[in-house]
């Protein structure tokens, strides 16, 4: 098959659908499938911005969230004017949309259209505070939600919660596929830790827990901080990394300073998807620390499946997806969203067991490797685009 991925988000960028769809594209063509990509970066960027975000900012200035609505529908209308392009030169036989208003675009070429839902847009926008709950800005988030899940040949969701929300909201039966990870890409490289750490400036006995999330509210990124004294009492070398930006990061640096622990919390900012691995190598845990935020789960975390990949002992809360991946005190520990004590206490455990984080590293390397596989993944994608293309 020619298989077209798109979406009308940046790409590549910083963030689990840029990975999604790298991974996505490398196993398909692992299977013989040419696989190209289209996105809103290949919009020229004088209209990604005189056009498409310039005006939001203005509009939602006159009405918050107005902008935003503007913003998704013009980059639908330039997705959809890239994917006619393609398809008019490319020889499609299907496009694997990846968003909502990708998909409204993605219809109106004369290709079949599946689409992969990663989140809930809607509540997701109201979570972030982009737009408020009740109102006519989400009410319009919503119904192009519920066009698109209609409207296309076959729904993908990545974890059972949004395959349950879409079919209770619009009677649309998907299918599951969890995330996925490169699993030749990310694979334990812990005996270059101190080549890493000295690499990145971190020194040889610091004990490293390492946070790889977007800095934003439903990823649980203050909770590290406000567990870190409780730990340094016992271990005064741990160390909490953050790798990402977003917006929770003034405040986190202030609780950090207010709580005293300033000198131990580095925030490294957006790191390259492909330095990532030397990130797992050189720490001594990961954490997942995600909380439940106006409505939004985590779902099946690419970040998670990583660490569990990169042979990291791993730590995360016990929402969304997480609880799918993760079985507590076997491949990895689960903890009470937004309990700081509980969490403080398993990041002492696993400094205190070093060799029981390493049991529960080993048994998830084997679990993602039987499991979560670009490999696996991309034949179960395979069987639902030839599902899609037998339907009119």
């Amino acid at each position: 098959m020619k298989i077209l991925l798109a979406t009308a988000y940046d790409y590549p960028h910083l963030g689990g659908l840029s990975v999604h769809m790298t991974t996505l594209k490398a196993g398909l063509e692992s299977r013989g499938h040419t696989v190209d990509i289209v996105s809103f970066s290949d919009v020229p960027k004088w209209k990604q911005d005189g056009v498409v975000r310039g005006p939001a900012f203005v509009l939602n200035k006159m009405k918050k969230g107005s902008g935003y609505v503007w913003t998704l529908n013009r980059r639908k209308d330039e997705l959809e004017s890239l994917i006619k392009e393609k398809v008019a030169g490319g020889g499609y036989d299907i496009i694997n949309a990846q968003d909502a208003f990708t998909t409204l675009a993605a219809l109106e070429s004369d290709v079949p259209v599946a689409s992969t839902v990663h989140g809930y847009l809607t509540f997701e926008g109201i979570s972030k505070g982009t737009v408020m709950e009740g109102s006519t800005e989400a009410d319009k988030l919503k119904e192009a939600e519920w066009k698109s899940y209609k409207s296309t040949r076959e729904v993908i969701t990545v974890d059972t919660r949004i395959k349950d929300y879409i079919e209770k909201e619009t009677g649309v039966v998907g299918n599951m596929i969890k995330n996925f990870i490169d699993v030749e890409s990310f694979k334990p490289e812990i005996s270059r830790r101190d080549e890493f750490r000295e690499k990145y400036g971190f020194e040889k006995d610091d004990m490293i827990f390492f946070v790889p999330r977007r800095l934003t509210k439903k990823n649980g990124v203050i909770y590290p901080i406000l567990s870190l004294p409780a730990v340094l009492e016992k271990f005064p070398k741990a160390r909490v990394v953050f790798a990402g930006t977003g917006e929770m990061m003034e405040t986190m640096k202030a609780k950090a300073a207010e709580l005293g622990v300033a000198d131990r919390v580095t925030m490294v900012g957006a790191v390259d998807h492909a330095d990532m691995i030397q990130y797992y190598a050189l720490s001594n845990v990961a954490l997942v620390p995600s909380i439940y935020s106006a409505g939004v789960e985590e779902a099946t975390s690419i970040s998670a499946l990583e660490a569990m990949g990169s042979g990291v002992p791993l730590i995360a809360c016990a929402v969304g997806g997480l609880k799918e991946i993760i079985e507590d005190g076997v491949d990895g520990l689960l903890v009470e969203e937004q309990n700081v004590e509980a969490l403080s206490e398993a990041m002492i455990r696993l400094l205190d067991d070093p060799a029981f984080g390493q049991q529960l590293a080993d048994t998830a390397r084997a679990k993602i490797v039987a499991e979560y596989s670009h490999f696996a993944a991309a034949e179960k994608y395979e069987k639902i685009y030839e599902k899609a293309l037998k339907k009119n």
